[in-house]
């Protein structure tokens, strides 16, 4: 086959100018990407030989080597590992399949000093090659395969696919470094930056010269003794599998010993991946089985709350001989992941409970995910609930919901809430202006799956969660700690009926229910959901994702003491204003509506009404 031009995806190529030019700094994490990606590529192929041991032929001792040339000015970075065909070479080095690509490209900004953080997050991988070299050669033998492929590119947009020639199986990474970078062909900075960043390979890494000389210690990391692993240690291997360049906010490093013979190293991550909400997401806990690297996509090993977790899991209890997709079914597995979830979350506790500031950033990365779990795990949902931190209108930090139950008011029975898009929106909302008035405490859900956890966990220390967006609100039992602000008296109950009549029969089906409104203080007006029906949060939550074929209607509020709708209960008993009235009406609904944070039934409508309004305002001025 000839010599093939092909272009880059748009992402890659993107991808490699900020790498290029915003890593110069941490320059030395090129050896470290490669090296990874080389011993990954040996433990494939030692997976694989164990149904297919032909693979290996006469070339068992799996190993990484790098090779100087200083007359040519190239660095290699070979391994004897499962190595590309093709089509892999075309796949894997042109194109970025990976969750949550376009939002890491819209968010670099071409700033390298803000653009760091956000590649780290993301993952170098291969395409750090080009911080060195101005052009990269690929040499790959798949294993099995007689074909031999060679990848070139300098890293401008494009790259050929050409056959070649290769002893053996594996992959050659040929680096023809830049003027400036041959300090990599030097070996005393070979070995300093594998000792630095690759000492915690389990594959040996080997430079090749007159004497072959391993440069790492070639012993996974998590078989060692805790007492003999230090922090920076722990820390550049959470950075060699991560592919970053943060510190991991947590280490846990445990051996299970008994009936579940397991070793694990797990990380929680300094800062939140980009992809952790991409429904594609899958978990970045890597399982090996007798030290020999299994897979890094199994399901159920931690979890799916836990999926932001990073490291490795290897156990003596599973079969070898077991193919990667009958593990999923694998009961020792599942086992391993119920064991797991719960030395995660008692770690968790004791970080809440010691540490509460680096708690708070553990949760403001990753809060929204763990809570999933408080409906999908209901064996420790009292657990995830009393690790789980929410906005209050009591102030602007966490707080937990025993920290709400110690500061209800006397004969205060339920823990409130309000559920929303926009925490300020929140704050500011109707609907709390009574419970604020009665110092009652309202916790502010932002997430999503708030709306989720809530009914399936429904009380928290035998108090129940309630939504103070639905139903009516009964807060006779709270005496008010402070005035409300307009101290008119409401006019007779019979003269609001009026106005409550007229509203209803103006709104029509609009509304479900006209009513006088407790929750309300300082506002005229409200929206709230029916008892019957679902918060309005999710229902429109629910609308967005074609859940719901028609919108919930909500129960309009007004409040009686206010001064816009006493006035409107007194145009109500006058004959002859029905236009007057029903825009009235119109424009208390619309503007109910603008307070949730939606936007007007008719918004022309809605403008000259309101332009009519300042019109006679104008007038009688």
């Amino acid at each position: 086959m000839p010599e093939q031009k092909l272009a880059f995806q748009a992402e890659v190529a993107k991808l490699l100018h900020i790498v290029a030019h915003s890593l110069y700094s941490r320059k030395e994490v090129f050896l470290r990407e490669l090296i990874a990606n080389a011993a990954d590529a040996c433990d494939r192929a030692r997976y694989e030989s164990l149904t297919k041991p032909e693979i290996l032929a006469d070339d068992s001792d799996f190993a990484v080597t790098l090779r100087v040339d200083e007359a040519a000015g190239t660095l290699t970075v070979a391994d004897n590992g499962i190595g590309m065909t093709r089509q892999e070479l075309i796949d894997n080095l042109g194109t970025i399949a990976k969750s949550g690509t376009a939002k890491f490209v819209e968010q670099l900004s071409g700033d390298a000093a803000k653009d760091v953080s956000l590649i780290g997050q993301f993952g170098v991988g291969f395409y750090s090659a080009f911080i060195v070299a101005d052009t990269v050669d690929v040499i790959s033998r798949r294993a099995g395969s007689g074909e031999v492929w060679r990848w070139t590119s300098d890293g401008q947009g494009e790259f050929t696919v050409a056959e070649s020639a290769r002893p053996g199986r594996g992959t050659s990474v040929i680096l023809h470094l830049k003027p400036d970078q041959k300090e990599f062909l030097e070996p005393g900075t070979l070995r300093q930056v594998v000792k630095a960043h690759a000492d915690h390979i389990g594959i040996p890494v080997r430079l090749a010269g007159t004497e072959t000389e391993t440069l790492n210690a070639a012993s996974a990391l998590w078989t060692r003794a805790r007492k003999d692993v230090t922090d920076e240690q722990y820390a550049e291997f959470y950075r060699g599998i991560s592919h970053g360049f943060d510190a991991p906010w947590s280490t846990l490093h445990v051996r299970g010993e008994g009936r579940l013979e397991y070793t694990a190293l797990l990380f929680v991550p300094g800062t939140r991946p980009l992809d952790l909400f991409h429904p594609d997401r899958k978990s970045s806990v890597r399982l090996y089985v007798r030290r020999v690297f299994v897979t890094d996509t199994v399901t159920g090993l931690v979890p799916g709350y836990l999926r932001f977790l990073r490291g490795v899991v290897d156990t003596e209890d599973v079969s070898l001989n077991v193919s990667r997709e009958m593990l999923q079914q694998e009961p020792v597995l599942a086992k391993i992941g119920t064991a797991l979830g719960r030395k995660v979350l008692t770690e968790l506790a004791k970080k809440a409970e010691k540490e509460p500031e680096e708690y708070a950033k553990f949760w403001d990365n990753f809060g929204a995910v763990l809570k999933e779990g408080i409906y999908e795990d209901a064996e420790r949902r009292d657990e995830i609930q009393k690790l789980a931190r929410f906005r209050s209108t009591a102030n602007d930090g966490w707080n937990s919901l025993a920290e709400y139950v110690g500061r209800m008011k006397p004969r205060q029975d339920a823990i409130y809430y309000a559920s929303g898009d926009d925490l300020a929106r929140l704050r500011t909302s109707p609907q709390l202006e009574g419970f604020r008035a009665r110092g009652v405490e309202v916790l502010l859900m932002t997430d999503a799956v708030d709306e989720f956890w809530i009914p399936a966990a429904g009380t928290f220390d035998g108090k129940k969660l309630v939504s103070v967006t639905r139903g009516t609100a009964d807060l006779s039992k709270v005496a008010a700690s402070e005035p409300p602000k307009d101290t008119a008296e409401a006019p007779p109950p019979a003269d609001v009926a009026v106005l409550v009549a007229l509203l209803k029969q103006s709104l029509g089906d609009h509304v479900k229910v006209v009513r006088v409104s407790d929750r309300l203080v300082d506002s005229p007006v409200c929206l709230v959901a029916d008892e019957s029906d679902p918060d309005r949060h999710l229902a429109r939550l629910l609308q967005a994702h074609g859940q719901l074929k028609a919108p919930v209607v909500g129960v309009l509020e007004i409040n009686p003491r206010h001064a816009l709708i006493r006035s409107l209960v007194a145009l109500a008993k006058q004959p002859g204003n029905p236009d007057r009235l029903n825009d009235a009406a119109w424009l208390l609904l619309d503007q109910a509506r603008i307070l949730d944070g939606e936007a007007p039934i008719d918004p022309a409508a809605f403008a000259r009404r309101l332009a009519s309004v300042m019109t006679a305002s104008a007038k009688t001025a």
